[in-house]
Parts: C-alpha cells; sequence; structure tokens
C-alpha cells in the first residue's frame, strides 16, 4: 500500500518505517527537515504538520491509502485542529488513519478500560488536553463521515534508539556505581510498552478490518512501582543496584523536575500514576507482548553497542543525596 508516516526519523517512527519497507508497502515521510537517513527507499515530503497550510500544500496530488501520524510538537503542541487538517489534506481514499495517542489521554487514574471517558477539554496539562481532544475529534469524523481512523494509547515506551534519557539514566549510573535516587517511597506505579510491540501492533491494523473505529490500550499488563522499575533495569545490567528514598520535597527543594533538567528519576518519569487494562490488543491484532525482563535485556545490549555511558555529570544527583543525609525534615 502507498503509506505516509508523519514523523518516521526517530524511533517509533523510525522502526515503523524499517518494517513497511520490509512489508513491500511504499513508503513516505512528512516532516520538518529537508533529507532523511532512508535515502531514496522513502520519499521526503518537507512540512511542519502544525502548519495547516504548509501540509495541505505539501500533499496536493497525492494519494495515500494508510497514514500513520505519530507525532507531537513537545514545544508547541498538537491540537486537534491541526490533526484534522491533517486528516483533510490526505484525501479521501484512505483505507486507516492510524493515531498515535497516549494513556495519557485518560488523564489520570488507574486500570482504564478504552470505553472509559477520556481527559476533558479544559485539563490543565496540554499534552493530555491535546491527546484527548484529538481523539474525541477523530470518533466523531468516524461516526459522521466513516473516516477508518485507529487510535493507540501507549504508556512509556521503551526499547533501542529511545531519544529520551530513560533508560539510559539508570544503566549510566548504575555502571558507575552510583546510588539511585528513588522519589517518595517508590510505589508510585508506571506501565511500560516494548516500541517493537507497539509498532508490530500498528502495522497489523493497517489489514485486520475490526481494528478499524477501534481505540488500542496496548503495553504490559502489569505495572511495575518506580523501585520495581529500577530493580529490573539493575537486574537486566547484571548490577546489584543501591536505592536511596529521598522525599519528593527535598528533591524540588533542590532544583528537581521531572519535565526538564536535571532529572533525578529519568526524564519524565516521575508523574502521577496512569494505567490501563490489556485485553483487545491481543484479542483483536493477535499481540503477545515481549515480556519486560526480555525487553530490557534487548534494550540494554543495544545500549552497551551504541550508547557511551556517562562518567561525569552528576552534579545534581550528588545534591540532592547530601541534602538526604544532612537531614531532610521529611526524613529518607
Amino acid at each position: 500500500m502507498r503509506v505516509l508516516v508523519i514523523g518516521g526519523t526517530l524511533f517509533i517512527g523510525k522502526l515503523l518505517v524499517e518494517e513497511l519497507l520490509k512489508g513491500g508497502h511504499t513508503v513516505a515521510i512528512l516532516h520538518r527537515k529537508s533529507k532523511h537517513d532512508f535515502a531514496k527507499r522513502v520519499e521526503n515530503i518537507m512540512a511542519d504538520r502544525n502548519d495547516a497550510q504548509a501540509v495541505r500544500e505539501a500533499l496536493a496530488g497525492r494519494r495515500f491509502e494508510v497514514v500513520f501520524d505519530n507525532v507531537y510538537d513537545w514545544e508547541r503542541g498538537t491540537s486537534a485542529e491541526q490533526v484534522e487538517a491533517t486528516v483533510r489534506a490526505a484525501g479521501d481514499r484512505l483505507s486507516r488513519y492510524i493515531f498515535l495517542s497516549s494513556v495519557a489521554a485518560y488523564g489520570d487514574g488507574l486500570n482504564h478500560k478504552e470505553s472509559d471517558p477520556l481527559a476533558p477539554e479544559y485539563h490543565a496539562n496540554p499534552y493530555v488536553r491535546h491527546k484527548a481532544t484529538t481523539e474525541r475529534m477523530l470518533f466523531r469524523m468516524r461516526a459522521k463521515q466513516a473516516l477508518p481512523v485507529v487510535t493507540f494509547r501507549p504508556p512509556f515506551v521503551y526499547g533501542p534508539q529511545n531519544p529520551f534519557y530513560r533508560e539510559q539514566f539508570f544503566w549510566d549510573r548504575l555502571r558507575a556505581g552510583r546510588p539511585i535516587i528513588i522519589p517518595g517511597d517508590g510505589h508510585r506505579l508506571m506501565q511500560f510498552v516494548y516500541v517493537n510491540d507497539l509498532v508490530q501492533a500498528m502495522v497489523r491494523a493497517m489489514q485486520e478490518p475490526r481494528a478499524i473505529g477501534e481505540a488500542f490500550n496496548i503495553g504490559d499488563s502489569k505495572p511495575v512501582t518506580q523501585s520495581e522499575l529500577v530493580e529490573r533495569l539493575a537486574k537486566a545490567a547484571n548490577v546489584e543496584p543501591t536505592l536511596v528514598r529521598v522525599p519528593r520535597d527535598l528533591i524540588t527543594q533542590a532544583g528537581g523536575n521531572a519535565m526538564s533538567e536535571p532529572y533525578y528519576f529519568g526524564e519524565y518519569l516521575d508523574v502521577p500514576p496512569i494505567t490501563e487494562n490489556m485485553g483487545k490488543v491481543a484479542r483483536i491484532l493477535k499481540l503477545k507482548s515481549t515480556p519486560f525482563e526480555i525487553g530490557l535485556k534487548e534494550t540494554y545490549r543495544w545500549d552497551v553497542r551504541n550508547h557511551n555511558p556517562r562518567t561525569a555529570g552528576f552534579e545534581f544527583d550528588d545534591k540532592v543525596l547530601a541534602m538526604a543525609r544532612t537531614g531532610s525534615p521529611a526524613g529518607v
């Protein structure tokens, strides 16, 4: 099929393009750069997807059967209106419009089913708000115009080539023999999905007729606590971890921020928990999830081959650990 991938040069998008090429599909990438790393095998379409006019002009005269909408502008946001403009620019011959949403679309809470309501339009977090409102818009287009939409709601995505400083954050410290800061009591729940599993599900959704009009939770069925995450990462690296629990107010006092440097628990990883129930993705798309331990081992092998471990730059860690030792009023 003729396939357009919006954002196909990093992590999820790059692996997706590679899988599509293996499947014999004709692939084009729409992104903001004048070139990509796939050479002439993949058409390069240059446009800022948040610029509706630029997208219309870039796609004029082109027809695709499948669109994978993978990208989110972390600096400016990507709104439902901008996604709708892309849908309309893609034409009326689509057999699938596959949108990469997020577990964040639920807003908060645990054990969400796909039928649960999404976060309200007035939610304070722009990312949450944009994902939820975009999904609602796409399913309205499904109801009114028979848009063949499919959405996926992954939690934290991990795996080789992850551009976020997450798995590597911990492995850098573990390999350096450093203690790992655990925010609070370490019991905050987290849920993950292996990037290969996510991409396989997205590719299968192209041709599975029962996928049309569906949203899919996708990820490991069992969440882990923050402490368990570090223990699993340490096991993958064959290292015995030293965990130091530090109150979040002390971390904040030291200048820590989960969303920007200096990170204290991996990039974006210390946020209120949102978890989801799996089932539909296995039933409809026949996806068997990669066990977390196996996915982490594969990721660690890639990391050792491709990532230069950080041996310096741990000053913020030292600052937090020193504050914890010298008498946090909340204790450690």
